[in-house]
This record gives C-alpha cells, sequence and structure tokens, in this order.
C-alpha cells in the first residue's frame, strides 16, 4: 500500500532542512498546525485520479525516448499549468532536453598474441567509448584489480595507458579466510554489482587505456545484456575514452594461462591489437521542472525528485510501471499542489523547492545525471538537499515487521548528520512512522543507495534522502498495475509537516 504519511515525511522534511549552518526557529506545534491544514489538500482519491491516467495502457509504459514517455510529459506540463506552478526553467520551458543515444553493437577487430577473437563470443563491450585504436607489445595483469588501506594490486604498477587485465573475486589467507574482511564473509569487491564499477573506477583512476576483465560466471549474462543488436541507452555526453571489455576463458588464458590461480602481479609481454569504431544513434528525451519560490531564502534550493520513465511495452504488453515509479511521479504532484496552496496563502516555504521529474532512470539514471552531471537548472551550490521519492505504492512482502506503517530510509546519514537528525526528530514529533535503514548499510548487496536518482546528486556532495518501500512479486514486470496500488493516507497531515517543516525552518 502506498502511504500517505511518506509524503507528509517528505513534505516536514523539506521544510526543516534547508541550509545546513542555521537551526530553524519555527516551532513544532506551528509547523504541525500550518501542515494539516495544507494537508488536506493531499487526497486519495486526487492521488488515484493522477494514477490510474499516468500508469494507464495509454501512456504505453513511459519508455525513454518513446511515444508514451512523450505523452507522460505533456500530462506532468499541463498538470503544473493546471496548479498555477511555474517552470524552473527561465526561459518559462517545463522541459529539459536529454541528448541521448543508441549505442548499438560496435564494429570491433582484436587480436591477442596473433589469434583474433570475436566480438560476444569471445569478449563484450560495457562503456560507451569513443571510436580508436591500440597497438602494443605488453598487458599489465594486476590480479584482482583491488586497492584498500590494507591490501593493494598496483604496489610499483604504471598503468598509464596501458591495458589491464584484472579477474573477478578476491585474495585469500592460507586458512580461507578473505584477506581484505579478514574473516569467511567476502567484501564489496566480490559483489559482481559493486566490483564492475569498483576494479573499473580505479583502473581508470591510474591511467588505464584499456581494461580487461576477467569474470566467467557472469560472462553469459553480460553478453546477453550488452550485446544486444537493439543497442542500449546512454547520455551522448558520457561517450568514454576508456575500453571496458568483460572477456571469456578463452581470452583470459591466451594471455595468462594460469590466471585462475595465478594471483601475482607482472607485466606480460604479448601483442594485443585493438579497432574499435562506435555505431550509435542519436536521439531527445526530457526532463520535467516545475518551481515554488522561497520567500525568505529563494536561492536555497530543495530538490524534490521521482523519475517519470518505465520499461514500456515488451512482446506487445505494456508495462504500466504504477509503483515504479508512477507513485513516487503523482505524489509530487500533489506535494507541490499542497506547497503552492500554502504560498497562495502567505505561507510558502522560505526556501525554494525544484519538483524535478527525470527520464531514463530505468536506463541507468540518465536523466538526473544529465541534470546534475552536465546541467543543473539550480546550480548545485544553491541546491541544499536532493529528497528521491521512488516505488512509495506497496510494501515489502518480505519485510519481517508487521508493522506497514513505513518507510526505508536510505542516505540520509552519508553526507550529512544534520539532515539525519532533522530527518529523525521531525518524524519523531509529527508522523511516527518507523523509519527502517535496512538498506541503508554501505554493504547492502542491493546496492539501492546507488540505483535511483538521488545518487547523482550524493555524488556531487549533495545531501540525500532516498523515500522507498522495497520491492515486490511485480517489479519491473507487466502486473504492476495501478490496481494494485492501493492510495491509503496514514496520518497525512503528520506526514506532510515534516515536509513542511524542512521548507519553512
Amino acid at each position: 500500500m502506498k502511504k500517505t504519511f511518506i509524503l507528509a515525511s517528505a513534505a516536514a522534511l523539506v521544510l526543516s532542512c534547508g541550509s545546513t549552518q542555521e537551526t530553524t526557529t519555527t516551532t513544532q506545534s506551528t509547523i504541525t498546525k500550518d501542515v494539516n491544514f495544507y494537508a488536506q489538500r493531499i487526497t486519495a482519491d486526487a492521488l488515484k485520479t493522477d494514477l490510474m491516467v499516468y500508469a494507464s495502457d495509454e501512456f504505453e509504459g513511459r519508455e525513454t525516448g518513446q511515444p508514451g514517455q512523450k505523452k507522460a510529459i505533456a500530462f506532468l506540463k499541463q498538470r503544473y499549468i493546471d496548479l498555477g506552478i511555474p517552470a524552473a526553467k527561465t526561459d518559462g520551458n517545463y522541459y529539459q532536453d536529454v541528448p541521448l543515444e543508441i549505442i548499438k553493437t560496435p564494429e570491433v577487430s582484436l587480436a591477442i598474441n596473433n589469434t583474433n577473437f570475436e566480438l560476444i563470443t569471445d569478449f563484450v563491450s560495457i562503456l560507451p567509448s569513443k571510436s580508436g585504436s591500440i597497438q602494443t607489445n605488453e598487458i599489465a595483469y594486476v590480479g584482482y584489480g583491488i586497492e584498500t588501506d590494507s591490501y593493494s594490486d598496483y604496489k610499483d604498477v604504471d598503468l598509464n595507458g596501458k591495458v589491464v587485465l584484472f579477474k573477478a573475486g578476491e585474495p585469500k589467507n592460507e586458512d580461507g579466510s578473505y584477506v581484505i574482511s579478514g574473516t569467511t564473509e567476502t567484501s564489496k569487491w566480490s559483489n559482481f554489482r559493486q566490483e564492475f564499477a569498483l576494479k573499473r573506477d580505479l583502473a581508470k583512476e591510474k591511467g588505464a587505456k584499456a581494461i580487461l576483465f576477467y569474470a566467467p560466471e557472469v560472462y553469459d549474462m553480460a553478453a546477453n545484456r550488452y550485446g544486444k543488436s537493439r543497442g542500449r541507452m546512454s547520455l551522448q555526453a558520457k561517450e568514454e575514452s576508456l575500453f571496458y571489455f568483460v572477456i571469456n576463458t578463452t581470452i583470459a588464458e591466451c594471455i595468462l594461462p594460469s590466471i585462475a590461480t595465478n594471483n601475482s602481479i607482472q607485466t606480460i609481454q604479448t601483442t594485443f591489437s585493438l579497432d574499435y569504431k562506435k555505431v550509435s544513434e542519436d536521439f531527445n528525451s526530457e526532463n520535467v521542472a516545475a518551481f515554488i519560490k522561497g520567500t525568505e531564502k529563494p536561492d536555497e534550493v530543495i530538490v524534490v525528485s521521482a523519475h517519470l520513465d518505465h520499461e514500456g511495452i515488451k512482446d506487445g504488453v505494456v508495462y504500466n510501471g504504477a509503483d515504479d515509479d508512477g507513485s513516487g511521479t503523482v505524489a509530487l504532484l500533489e506535494l507541490a499542489d499542497a506547497f503552492k496552496n500554502a504560498k497562495d496563502n502567505g505561507q510558502g516555504p522560505k526556501r525554494s523547492i525544484l519538483f524535478l521529474h527525470v527520464t531514463g532512470e530505468e536506463k541507468g539514471l540518465l536523466g538526473s545525471s544529465y541534470y546534475a552531471d552536465y546541467d543543473p537548472i539550480i546550480p548545485l551550490d544553491e541546491t541544499m538537499v536532493d529528497l528521491n521519492i521512488d516505488m512509495i505504492g506497496r510494501t515489502d512482502p518480505k519485510r519481517e515487521s508487521s508493522n506497514r506503517n513505513y518507510v526505508y530510509l536510505i542516505g540520509s546519514d552519508k553526507l550529512s548528520s544534520e539532515l539525519h537528525t532533522i530527518s529523525e526528530d521531525v518524524n519523531k514529533s509529527c508522523c511516527n512512522v518507523e523509519l527502517d535503514y535496512t538498506f541503508n548499510d554501505d554493504n547492502d548487496p542491493n546496492r539501492f543507495y546507488y540505483r535511483s536518482d538521488h545518487y547523482n546528486f550524493a555524488k556531487n556532495n549533495i545531501p540525500v534522502i532516498f523515500y522507498f518501500n522495497g520491492t515486490h512479486d511485480d517489479y519491473h514486470k507487466p502486473t504492476d498495475t495501478p490496481d494494485k496500488t492501493s492510495i491509503r493516507f496514514i496520518r497525512k497531515q503528520n506526514a506532510l509537516s515534516v515536509l513542511y517543516s524542512m521548507g519553512t525552518g
């Protein structure tokens, strides 16, 4: 069930957070009184009405760049016009163009040790790399490609401009424990979701020109995901000069026959010849952004975000995405309506609020990446916090607690202890929602902190909170339909007071 107290939490938090340099002087009783009044505008019927349209078959699953996504942004724009909330851009356009491309199967010629290898059969290109070539007579083998405070595969190794080879996993001690953790438990360097990026970024930082990642257990998955001829989506601005390949056992053993058991860091003398031609098709998608100007500190901006896209149509079946993230999308609309009403009555937030609907989340957080990394409508040095809402329309069936009045809170303490304290204090004073930090653990194997749009703000050192109710059996399936999303407002006045206190404080 979607819980209105989540909107409440987000709303009160908006009004308490703002600048981290001062403490709110607004009393909680005053905040609660004001919020109780404006929260009346947030109704189950209003949320249901929007969601039944937004997650209907008419919107064709809202796939990025497709007609359904264009219908979605037109709907959002019209709703903000009807609410009387202006566009965030100074030119009055609610849309922020996001330049994208479909990365199709590249044309690649690869020969190692005078042996030719085939794309997809033997290796898979992972990054949207620029066209280019490499000719060299050596490959740097760095074992597991790990570097920590207590362990490094990169001691006395110069990778600048070189081809580097490393393998999946992490080293063990003679007693069978893992070197990095010192226990029988693996670290993040063995979790494929994490090691895939960690090892890549580390080698890139050290100057590698090309990476060969030997990960036999996931090779078939990588080949299926990245080798499809229909291509994958990327920001045009994210073109990489680094080449990153997942390789199979045939290539790995051609370079180093003993790679499975050999952890000795070494330079391998062998010929390596690569010619890479990128093949892509450019197109545009759009973010949608509306803005309520603050009354006292308009240059201190709170971003409230949700992603507008979903999976589209597959094999003729619409993936409606009611929970993911129709629930977050309609939540933003109702919050905006409540704040606009407060502003019209002379009780608007002291700080400005940007309501940001981003595209391409399902394709790799593309819309939020473009916004935060390339073209922020609001300068990042004026952005106080991002409160991101993704999948709040259901409850997690695997959650052990019987309390359904909960929300998973992710990220609140990672960049700002003050934000975390504000969130806790406001919840205690107005909502008493169970704040569940299960997925906030740095070693969470699900890596939810990295998997929704708040992360693109967090990586730019902007404090974030991710509101999330967990996955369920209909996640990323055509059965994620609006009839399964119960728009039930629990303690709605108290919930909205959380956001209200963040914006007014």
